[in-house]
Protein backbone atom coordinates (compact mmCIF):
# COMPACT_ATOMS: atom_id res chain seq x y z
CA UNK A 1 0.00 0.00 0.00
CA UNK A 2 1.24 3.21 -0.94
CA UNK A 3 0.03 6.50 0.57
CA UNK A 4 1.00 10.60 -0.82
CA UNK A 5 -0.39 13.69 0.95
CA UNK A 6 -0.70 16.70 -1.84
CA UNK A 7 -1.96 20.07 -1.50
CA UNK A 8 -5.92 20.43 -2.25
CA UNK A 9 -5.87 23.07 -5.77
CA UNK A 10 -8.27 22.93 -8.48
CA UNK A 11 -6.66 20.38 -10.27
CA UNK A 12 -7.66 17.81 -7.62
CA UNK A 13 -10.71 19.58 -6.52
CA UNK A 14 -12.98 16.94 -8.45
CA UNK A 15 -11.22 14.19 -6.31
CA UNK A 16 -13.43 15.12 -3.53
CA UNK A 17 -15.89 13.12 -2.42
CA UNK A 18 -18.89 14.30 -4.11
CA UNK A 19 -20.83 15.29 -1.68
CA UNK A 20 -18.32 17.25 -0.53
CA UNK A 21 -17.16 19.18 -3.56
CA UNK A 22 -20.82 20.65 -3.88
CA UNK A 23 -20.96 21.36 0.19
CA UNK A 24 -20.36 24.76 1.11
CA UNK A 25 -21.55 24.43 4.79
CA UNK A 26 -18.35 26.25 5.63
CA UNK A 27 -17.49 28.19 2.61
CA UNK A 28 -20.66 30.49 2.64
CA UNK A 29 -23.16 32.41 5.34
CA UNK A 30 -25.88 30.49 5.54
CA UNK A 31 -28.36 32.53 3.73
CA UNK A 32 -25.90 32.71 0.31
CA UNK A 33 -25.48 28.99 0.93
CA UNK A 34 -29.58 28.63 0.86
CA UNK A 35 -29.55 30.99 -2.29
CA UNK A 36 -26.54 29.02 -3.88
CA UNK A 37 -28.23 25.34 -3.13
CA UNK A 38 -31.39 26.43 -4.35
CA UNK A 39 -29.54 27.51 -7.75
CA UNK A 40 -27.62 25.01 -8.28
CA UNK A 41 -24.08 26.75 -8.32
CA UNK A 42 -22.69 25.06 -4.43
CA UNK A 43 -20.29 23.82 -7.09
CA UNK A 44 -19.48 26.43 -8.57
CA UNK A 45 -18.92 28.34 -5.31
CA UNK A 46 -16.94 26.12 -3.91
CA UNK A 47 -14.47 25.97 -6.77
CA UNK A 48 -14.53 30.02 -6.56
CA UNK A 49 -14.11 30.02 -3.01
CA UNK A 50 -10.74 27.59 -3.14
CA UNK A 51 -9.40 29.69 -5.88
CA UNK A 52 -9.81 33.01 -3.97
CA UNK A 53 -8.40 31.40 -0.60
CA UNK A 54 -5.55 30.18 -2.84
CA UNK A 55 -4.33 33.63 -4.25
CA UNK A 56 -4.97 35.46 -0.75
CA UNK A 57 -3.59 33.08 1.67
CA UNK A 58 -1.90 30.15 -0.15
CA UNK A 59 -2.63 26.40 0.75
CA UNK A 60 -5.97 25.23 2.71
CA UNK A 61 -6.11 21.70 1.99
CA UNK A 62 -4.75 18.39 2.32
CA UNK A 63 -5.66 15.42 -0.07
CA UNK A 64 -4.54 11.40 0.73
CA UNK A 65 -4.28 9.21 -2.13
CA UNK A 66 -3.72 5.62 -1.40
CA UNK A 67 -2.47 3.06 -4.40
CA UNK A 68 -3.12 6.16 -6.42
CA UNK A 69 -7.13 6.44 -5.31
CA UNK A 70 -8.55 9.24 -3.43
CA UNK A 71 -9.17 8.58 0.35
CA UNK A 72 -9.14 11.56 2.25
CA UNK A 73 -8.86 15.03 2.93
CA UNK A 74 -8.58 17.94 5.57
CA UNK A 75 -9.36 21.46 4.57
CA UNK A 76 -8.52 24.59 6.74
CA UNK A 77 -8.35 28.01 5.96
CA UNK A 78 -8.32 31.47 8.70
CA UNK A 79 -10.83 32.49 10.16
CA UNK A 80 -11.65 35.54 8.14
CA UNK A 81 -12.02 33.11 4.75
CA UNK A 82 -14.83 30.61 6.47
CA UNK A 83 -18.16 32.46 7.10
CA UNK A 84 -20.11 29.31 8.14
CA UNK A 85 -17.93 29.32 11.22
CA UNK A 86 -20.04 32.38 12.23
CA UNK A 87 -23.07 30.34 12.75
CA UNK A 88 -21.39 28.13 15.76
CA UNK A 89 -21.90 29.18 19.23
CA UNK A 90 -19.05 28.23 20.20
CA UNK A 91 -16.88 30.70 18.29
CA UNK A 92 -15.64 32.96 17.33
CA UNK A 93 -12.50 31.05 16.28
CA UNK A 94 -9.07 32.82 18.21
CA UNK A 95 -7.67 35.42 15.85
CA UNK A 96 -3.92 33.83 16.14
CA UNK A 97 -5.34 30.63 14.81
CA UNK A 98 -6.48 28.55 11.89
CA UNK A 99 -9.58 27.05 11.95
CA UNK A 100 -9.43 22.95 10.29
CA UNK A 101 -13.07 22.81 8.46
CA UNK A 102 -13.21 19.65 7.45
CA UNK A 103 -11.07 16.24 7.80
CA UNK A 104 -12.48 13.15 6.49
CA UNK A 105 -11.49 9.90 5.39
CA UNK A 106 -13.90 7.99 2.40
CA UNK A 107 -15.62 4.44 3.13
CA UNK A 108 -13.26 1.64 2.45
CA UNK A 109 -10.36 3.35 3.97
CA UNK A 110 -10.98 4.01 7.62
CA UNK A 111 -9.26 2.48 10.25
CA UNK A 112 -6.32 2.43 8.73
CA UNK A 113 -4.38 5.75 10.51
CA UNK A 114 -5.44 7.45 7.38
CA UNK A 115 -6.97 9.96 9.07
CA UNK A 116 -4.19 10.62 11.52
CA UNK A 117 -1.67 10.80 8.78
CA UNK A 118 -3.81 13.79 7.25
CA UNK A 119 -3.77 15.94 10.68
CA UNK A 120 -0.31 15.11 10.60
CA UNK A 121 0.45 16.98 7.14
CA UNK A 122 -1.98 19.72 8.34
CA UNK A 123 0.10 20.22 11.42
CA UNK A 124 3.26 20.46 9.20
CA UNK A 125 2.12 22.66 6.73
CA UNK A 126 0.65 25.53 9.20
CA UNK A 127 4.04 24.76 11.81
CA UNK A 128 6.05 25.71 8.45
CA UNK A 129 3.94 28.88 7.44
CA UNK A 130 4.43 30.11 11.32
CA UNK A 131 0.83 29.55 12.49
CA UNK A 132 0.62 28.92 16.60
CA UNK A 133 -2.79 27.15 16.63
CA UNK A 134 -5.21 25.22 15.08
CA UNK A 135 -9.26 25.22 15.97
CA UNK A 136 -11.84 23.40 15.16
CA UNK A 137 -15.70 22.98 16.16
CA UNK A 138 -16.25 19.53 17.05
CA UNK A 139 -19.65 17.53 17.27
CA UNK A 140 -19.97 15.50 20.09
CA UNK A 141 -22.70 13.35 19.03
CA UNK A 142 -21.94 12.91 15.00
CA UNK A 143 -25.07 14.07 13.74
CA UNK A 144 -23.98 16.89 11.22
CA UNK A 145 -23.16 14.29 8.22
CA UNK A 146 -19.89 14.77 8.26
CA UNK A 147 -19.70 18.74 7.87
CA UNK A 148 -18.65 18.84 11.65
CA UNK A 149 -15.55 16.59 12.62
CA UNK A 150 -16.35 14.45 15.39
CA UNK A 151 -15.03 15.61 18.69
CA UNK A 152 -13.72 12.52 19.89
CA UNK A 153 -11.59 12.20 16.94
CA UNK A 154 -10.34 16.14 17.37
CA UNK A 155 -9.39 15.05 21.33
CA UNK A 156 -7.71 11.99 20.24
CA UNK A 157 -5.40 13.77 17.90
CA UNK A 158 -4.21 16.38 21.01
CA UNK A 159 -7.08 18.99 20.46
CA UNK A 160 -8.11 20.74 24.15
CA UNK A 161 -11.51 22.33 24.32
CA UNK A 162 -11.24 25.87 24.77
CA UNK A 163 -15.08 26.93 24.69
CA UNK A 164 -17.64 24.02 26.05
CA UNK A 165 -20.84 23.25 24.49
CA UNK A 166 -23.47 20.63 24.56
CA UNK A 167 -23.65 20.08 21.08
CA UNK A 168 -20.42 21.67 19.24
CA UNK A 169 -17.81 23.06 21.47
CA UNK A 170 -14.48 24.54 19.66
CA UNK A 171 -10.97 23.08 20.21
CA UNK A 172 -7.76 23.89 19.88
CA UNK A 173 -4.27 22.74 18.74
CA UNK A 174 -1.37 24.47 20.04
CA UNK A 175 1.48 24.24 17.68
CA UNK A 176 5.00 24.24 17.79
CA UNK A 177 7.35 27.15 16.58
CA UNK A 178 8.54 26.84 12.89
CA UNK A 179 12.43 26.87 14.80
CA UNK A 180 11.51 23.85 17.26
CA UNK A 181 9.84 21.88 14.42
CA UNK A 182 12.31 21.71 12.26
CA UNK A 183 14.90 21.31 14.99
CA UNK A 184 12.71 17.78 16.07
CA UNK A 185 12.37 16.88 12.13
CA UNK A 186 16.22 17.14 11.23
CA UNK A 187 16.69 15.46 15.26
CA UNK A 188 14.56 12.18 13.64
CA UNK A 189 16.28 12.19 10.75
CA UNK A 190 19.77 12.16 12.23
CA UNK A 191 18.80 9.22 14.09
CA UNK A 192 16.99 7.84 11.45
CA UNK A 193 20.39 7.92 8.96
CA UNK A 194 22.36 7.09 12.39
CA UNK A 195 20.50 3.80 12.03
CA UNK A 196 20.64 2.96 8.59
CA UNK A 197 24.82 3.29 8.71
CA UNK A 198 25.20 1.34 11.64
CA UNK A 199 23.38 -1.47 10.23
CA UNK A 200 24.97 -1.11 6.84
CA UNK A 201 28.01 -1.24 8.40
CA UNK A 202 27.43 -5.07 9.80
CA UNK A 203 28.84 -7.49 8.53
CA UNK A 204 27.29 -10.03 6.39
CA UNK A 205 27.46 -13.88 7.72
CA UNK A 206 27.60 -16.21 5.48
CA UNK A 207 26.18 -19.68 5.97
Amino acid sequence: MSRRVVGVTLDNLDDLPKDCRTCVFWELEPLVRGEAEKFGETGIEKEAWLSSVLLEWGSCGRMLYVDDQPAGYALYAPPSAVPGAGAFPSGPVSADAVLLTALRVVPGFAEKGHARLLVQHVVSDLTGRGVEAVEAFGDLHETSRGCVIPAGFLQRSGFKTVHHHPSWPRLRLELPAASSWKEDVEAALDRLLGTISVRTAEPVLSR
